[in-house]
């Protein structure tokens, strides 16, 4: 079947680029003890060999790799400084170091990682906190998208772009460049650590890389749904995300003003142990709302009087139709319409094809659902079937300009695009 007649594609592919890559700490395994019965790691070793080096000979190593890698990154000396300062139990033996074998160390001990080497997908997209020098009419957006490299350990990552007044879109040129935020605090929990993290001013938001910080995330942060909230006066843009250690899932938020400066938090209660929670982008009736699948078939709202703690909730849309047999999800969170909540949601069907389709829920009290596509919205044509997951059209999150829905969507789990909806053509088709 065709796909809806009020939806249009565009032709604005983002792909991966392993190309751009970011360092990060190297950390050797270590050799079983029945092998290599030493008290000594592999990290002594070479700093021990290292060390060794005539002080001639490690100045020219230092000048080799500065030459080999300069142009990569940003202040690499810097950076291998900070890498050897992490490095405490491996150098505690040594009581100096001269600059260079400080530094010599540092580069030891990082590895280049292609961030984005497989994949750049599931999208999310939210308005840019500065919309100065915008043209009337127009918006500039901010994107998220989940990179994936070696290992499958996802992170995050962004680009900016603008809508113009007559609703054409366009992406910002990416930086070359890409750099990871510093950790500038960090709270341990019983639930894990909470963390601040922070990016040099100037950087291009292209540039700007998060990557696992805690345990909890240590092979990915996955899937972030971007929402711009409004309380009052004051908007902050929060992402729920899935954090995953390689065995467990949990969900976790993502707090900013201005994308320079995060805060990742766990989430708690019984609804935070699935993954896809979406926050609705304003309180409802007195209490944050979330729409979330607890049960990995059925969507769920779920109300809170704080941001951190989700239990319970109410089932409030089933599988209905054969494209959404298997499970339904939300696809980012609702956005608010004169008609009500415009809801995306993807549906499994048959040979496990996603597709995305929408639901109306009633403004003021959500659990009641006004209408629903019968035939998805989306679905993966012929052209956008190949990839790491075939047969996939997904989101995490899309937004309203003027008379448009502008939904960012991932193709087959390897690389974007994006298409617009008529808002109100969306609205006949569904009552």
């Amino acid at each position: 079947m065709s796909q809806a007649s009020f939806l249009h594609r565009q032709a604005l592919y983002l792909r991966p680029d392993p190309a751009r890559v970011i360092v990060r700490p190297f950390k050797p395994a270590t050799e079983p003890r029945d092998l290599n019965p030493t008290d000594k790691t592999r990290a002594n070793h070479i700093v021990e060999r290292v060390l060794a080096l005539d002080p001639k000979a490690a100045a020219g190593l230092l000048t080799d790799v500065l030459e080999n890698f300069q142009g990569r990154h940003r202040n690499l000396l810097e950076t291998f400084e900070l890498r050897a300062d992490d490095m405490e139990d491996a150098l505690a033996s040594h009581d100096t170091f001269s600059e260079t074998q400080r530094q010599l160390l540092g580069a030891y001990f990082l590895n280049e990682y292609s961030f984005e080497a497989s994949a750049l997908f599931n999208p999310s997209i939210v308005p840019h906190p500065d919309q100065s020098g915008t043209p009337e009419g127009g918006l500039r957006f901010i994107l998220s998208l989940r990179a994936v490299g070696e290992g499958h350990v996802s992170s995050l990552t962004f680009r900016t772009g603008t809508i113009a007044a007559d609703g054409s879109l366009a992406v910002d040129p990416t930086a070359r460049l890409a750099s990871s935020p510093k950790v500038e605090h960090r709270t341990s929990g019983p639930l894990g650590d909470e963390v601040d993290v922070v990016f040099k001013e100037g950087l291009d938001i292209s540039e700007r890389v998060i990557f696992p910080v805690t345990e909890y995330q240590s092979q990915g942060i996955e899937d972030a749904r971007f929402v711009e909230f409004s309380d009052g006066g004051r908007k902050t843009y929060y992402a729920t995300y899935t954090a995953y250690t390689g065995r467990a899932i949990r969900s976790e938020l993502l707090e900013t003003n201005d994308f320079l400066s995060f805060r990742m938090s766990p989430l708690q209660g019984t609804a935070a142990r699935n993954k896809g929670m979406a926050l609705f982008p304003r309180q409802v009736g007195g209490n944050y709302a979330m729409i979330a699948r607890q049960d990995n078939e059925n969507l769920y709202l779920i109300y809170s009087n704080d941001l951190y703690r989700w239990d319970g909730g109410q089932a409030i849309l089933k599988p209905q139709f054969p494209w959404e047999f298997v499970q339904i999800g939300n696809c980012g969170s609702p956005i608010e319409l004169d008609e009500g909540w415009l809801l995306l949601t993807h549906g499994v069907g048959p040979v496990r094809k996603y597709s995305i389709g929408a639901a109306l829920l009633d403004k003021n009290d959500p659990t009641k659902v006004l209408a629903r596509s019968v035939e998805p919205l989306l679905r993966p044509e012929p052209s956008e079937r190949e990839g790491y997951v075939p047969n996939v059209v997904y989101t995490c999150g899309a937004m309203r300009h003027n008379d448009q829905i502008i939904l960012p969507y991932a193709i087959s789990d390897t690389y974007s695009n994006f298409a617009t909806i008529e808002i109100a053509t969306l609205m006949q088709a569904m009552s």
